[in-house]
């Protein structure tokens, strides 16, 4: 016998209305062509009653590595069973549900992270990651603000920090801080996809304007092949005001290259939406 949860009964309701179907229309349809949401799958067994704290958060650590995070989430919390408070593993089980994109129960293990850990900055970066996602950006920046205050020298705080002065238009203050993040690892930027924070902005006019400011800060730090690569991007994106690389200071240098004067030459038409 066929059992359906909750979840499952809605999602099936809702699909058929989708498709225009009476009740009585409905149960024609053939079972090939009906939707099934069954429970989420738990690939891993059970945690062990005998097994330490440690290795329980090191198996968890595997499964969220595997992507298999309902069984990452069980073993961290028979982890938390053994060693409760533990701030460390309440912000492994937040990046978790985060993952999933559980984004209200991330909240409040970050929050116990921090409750448990007044000096922990990783979770009070990640929480004002959850913050930001909810475009909660004047709380994004004081918790990133806060994860600084306990460790000054990470690149990601300030990226992120800078991030959500961009979404709030302070431009001014988002330049600071991506350029204390290009300070501390020229590379920040390069390990975050492209589909990632730019993804996030309202409007490809943001998103273009973004990769202007990242071109002129590596313009400024004497990286061209860096500089050049996010001047292209903010031409795809449909830059408006790329004229004013002839005229911002940042870009002297870069303008004696061979490569600026090509690439201004051929003008890369931007990609749509």
């Amino acid at each position: 016998m066929l059992r359906f949860s909750t979840l499952g009964i809605a999602l099936l309701a809702t699909f058929a209305v989708s498709l225009g179907l009476a009740p009585a229309a409905s149960a024609q349809v053939s079972l090939a062509d009906q939707l099934q949401i069954g429970p989420p799958v738990r690939r891993a067994e059970p945690p062990s009653p005998n097994a330490s704290a440690t290795d329980l958060e090191h198996r968890g650590d595997q499964l969220r590595a595997e992507k298999a995070f309902l069984d990452a989430l069980d073993y961290y919390r028979a982890a938390l069973a053994k060693s409760p408070n533990n701030a460390l593993i309440y912000n492994k089980m937040g990046i978790t549900e985060l993952l999933m994109t559980r984004y209200r129960a991330a909240r409040k293990d970050f929050e116990r992270a921090v409750r448990a850990d007044r000096k922990y900055a990783d979770a009070y970066n990640n929480l004002g990651v959850i913050h930001y996602l909810q475009k909660s950006y004047v709380k994004a920046v004081k918790l990133y603000q806060k994860a600084i205050e306990f460790r000054g020298d990470s690149a990601s705080f300030y990226s992120n920090l800078g991030t959500a002065h961009f979404a709030k238009k302070d431009y001014a203050s988002a330049m600071a801080a991506y350029s204390r993040a290009m300070e501390l690892d020229p590379d920040v930027f390069e390990r975050s996809s492209h589909s990632g924070v730019s993804a996030q902005m309202s409007s490809p006019e943001d998103r273009a304007y973004y990769d202007y400011l990242l071109a002129k800060m590596y313009a400024k730090m004497g990286l061209a092949d860096r500089s050049l690569q996010y001047l292209r991007r903010s031409m795809e994106e449909g830059y408006k005001n790329i004229e004013q690389v002839y005229k911002d200071n940042e870009f002297a240098e870069l303008r004696k290259d061979p490569r600026f004067a090509s690439l201004m030459t051929t003008r890369p038409l931007a990609i749509p939406e």
